[in-house]
């Protein structure tokens, strides 16, 4: 493996070399992969557990061909079944139990478990052992955006490997090779703060209806809209979002079913499609509102950037100018009040508010801070 650059890791030299130290000389039984969404850490775990699996094949590229297409036996992915948790019974069979198996053809057993900062307390609990003394051949990869959210226990036996920010150049310059216009890349590439996949989401036509939906609902705030609720539009939108999360489970649960006798493992393969469209959609739809409110609350520092006389800081200046051009002066300290309360907003959506009534409530906040006085 000397030399060789693991996929996801181009731009992150930190877990490159740790990494590549691992295969080199020997890897440890846990890793927890930690930095911002959409910067890599999935691309980088599935390449890695392809090198962990395929030492010692008669043939490495047939089963790194396995592992990319998700048929490796001995990889098991782990993703929570909750909207926003993960819970014991994700854990218990397809890694605790699984763990105290032997490989089915390789010399190792690698687990990769998604968002481990929604491990719940039960389900942390369940896996302590399994990363305290796991078996020789057991290799787990632990992901998160959120490390601060990760419980310690598990933190503590885990080997840390470091995913950054990618930079802004970096994202407008892929967004450019794929024909978006300069302009639009750069600033694609500075309100997704790091998170290549957002940027790219921002750059398409989805990304840029939101956009406008999120400068509708400023605009609104500061009392220079002709929307009287823009939320709606928000609403809209995330059910658009969830919608198409939905038909594409439908579409999967087809083609999974096509053929299948009835039976006993027909019926259980169909109530798990019932539990998967309840999550995926209910993540589609969350998801939206969740980057909405977030890049409403970076358009309104990009104002405060304007009226503080910085305007090489804002993230969308184009935006930014347009809309301190029509909303004239505004005091900062209300702005920096406003995108609080956007933050607020999008926290409380993960705890099952009435989403329509939270983002009501949110749109007479911002008036009532940063609209005409």
């Amino acid at each position: 493996m000397s030399g060789v650059v693991l996929a996801g890791t181009e731009d992150h030299p930190n877990a490159r070399v740790a990494l590549a130290t691992a295969l080199t000389a020997g890897p440890s039984h846990a890793y927890l992969f930690h930095g911002p969404a959409g910067v890599g850490k999935r691309e980088a775990a599935r390449a890695f557990a392809a090198e962990l699996l395929a030492e010692g094949s008669p043939d490495p590229d047939g089963v790194r061909h396995r592992v990319k297409t998700g048929t490796h036996p001995d990889l098991t992915w782990v993703r929570p079944t909750g909207a926003h948790v993960m819970r014991r019974s994700d854990v218990a069979q397809a890694v605790v139990d699984a763990a105290g198996r032997t490989p089915f053809e390789s010399s190792r057993r690698v687990f990769v478990l998604e968002r481990v900062d929604a491990l719940n307390d039960e389900a942390a609990n369940s896996l302590l052992k399994t990363l305290e003394e796991p078996a020789s051949f057991v290799h787990l990869v632990l992901l998160t955006d959120s490390l601060g959210q990760v419980m310690e226990t598990v933190v503590s036996r885990c080997q840390l490997v470091r995913f950054d920010p990618l930079p802004p150049a970096r994202i407008a310059g892929a967004l450019e090779a794929e024909g978006v216009p300069a302009a639009r890349a750069l600033a694609c590439a500075r309100m997704a703060l790091g998170n290549g996949e957002r940027a790219r989401l921002l750059a398409s036509d989805e990304g840029q209806g939101l956009l406008d939906d999120v400068e509708a609902m400023v605009r609104a705030a500061l009392g220079i809209g002709d929307d009287d609720d823009p939320s709606v539009r928000l609403l809209a939108r995330a059910k658009a979002g969830s919608d198409r999360a939905e038909a594409e489970v439908e579409a999967a649960r087809k083609a999974r079913l096509e053929g299948e006798p009835k039976g006993r493992e027909r019926t259980a393969l169909d109530r798990q499609f019932d539990e998967t469209v309840k999550r995926d959609t209910r993540r589609a739809h969350t998801a939206v509102l969740d980057l909405g409110l977030t890049l409403t609350a970076l358009t309104l520092r990009d104002l405060i950037c304007l009226a503080e006389g910085a305007p090489e800081a804002a993230l969308d200046p184009d935006r930014a100018e347009r809309l301190a051009a029509a909303a004239g002066e505004r005091d900062t300290r209300r702005l920096r009040a406003a995108a609080e309360r956007c933050e607020q907003a999008r926290l409380a959506l993960t705890v099952n508010v009435t989403e329509d009534l939270a983002l009501e409530a949110l749109g007479y906040r911002l008036a009532a801070l940063v609209g005409p006085r």
